[in-house]
């Protein structure tokens, strides 16, 4: 028996579908929640790119349980209907607390009373979310990086609010979706992969917008001299350009709001987002 019986993701994009894969695999039907039609039917051909991208690591012998994974995952786009029966809601919609804070109220008035909340922020203290969820005490950041299934950290950090057995039912559930949970101590911005990962991509931006050298360059540096198989803006691309971007926005410092502009107008304004757009920094068709 499971800790969670039924899973709803809310947002539809490369993490939320990627959560509800990585779910379902576990045998955990899952709905994904989106605002839209047109937000849903970009979400499901995003899943079936992302299934291909896990075969590629798990082989071909995986194919049949990955059809089955998604045989559990349905869409909606009626935010009481697709939390109606969920007792672990996994949020994954963009990197804006106005966003976040606005969803999670509409959240709170339709989720059943007992559900458990959990944020996939991955920049955002949950504390300054807690109050617009209507149960502080259930709710606390789990924290997925990109491709799950391969890279599967999950953080998990509460408040001091959130009721410790709430916590350790989240470590659980974490578990038995096959990720390695990272239980933190007490809050964080960042948590533990983003305050190590952040000084480094912040660094690499600040390089570019110095002209000191290329993005291709400053990877080929990193790659070479750490042996890591990626560098900062391989990095940029698999999180996604819109995101880096408003982490960037969002942030005081001068330094970021140049990167923000430099993504908007060099990248986002043509498209670019990244993997998630076929190209970015680098192109992927």
């Amino acid at each position: 028996m499971t800790t969670f019986s039924t899973v709803s993701v809310l947002g539809a994009g490369v993490l939320g579908t990627q959560i509800a894969l990585q779910t379902a695999r576990h045998g955990i039907p899952v709905v994904v929640y989106d605002i839209s039609d047109d937000a849903v039917a970009a979400g499901r051909e995003r899943l079936a790119g992302i299934v291909e991208q896990y075969l590629g690591d798990a082989g071909q012998d995986a194919r049949p349980d990955a059809e089955a994974a998604v045989d559990r995952i349905s869409f909606a786009t009626d935010l009481a209907e697709a939390v109606a029966q969920a007792d672990l809601v996994i949020e994954a919609v963009p990197e804006r607390l106005d966003l976040k804070r606005d969803v999670y109220a509409r959240l709170a008035e339709v989720a059943p009373a007992d559900t458990v909340f959990a944020t996939n922020s991955s920049t955002l203290l949950p504390s300054a979310i807690a109050d617009a969820t209507g149960r502080p005490d259930r709710f606390l950041a789990l924290h997925f990086a990109n491709h799950v299934w391969r890279q599967n950290t999950a953080e998990v950090m509460g408040t001091e609010q959130t009721d410790p057995a709430v916590v350790d039912r989240v470590v659980a559930f974490a578990e038995e979706i096959g990720m390695v949970p990272i239980r933190l101590r007490k809050e964080q911005p960042g948590y533990v992969l983003n305050s190590l990962l952040v000084p480094l991509l912040d660094a690499a931006a600040g390089l570019v917008l110095r002209g000191v050298a290329d993005p291709e360059t400053i990877d080929t540096t990193w790659r070479i001299g750490t042996g890591a198989p990626v560098g900062p803006f391989q990095m940029y691309d698999v999180i996604g350009l819109r995101t880096a971007h408003a982490v960037a926005s969002a942030s005081p410092e001068p330094g970021a709001r140049a990167w923000a502009e430099y993504l908007r107008t060099e990248y986002l304004d043509q498209g670019k987002y990244g993997v998630e757009s076929g190209e970015g920094f680098y192109r992927y068709r």
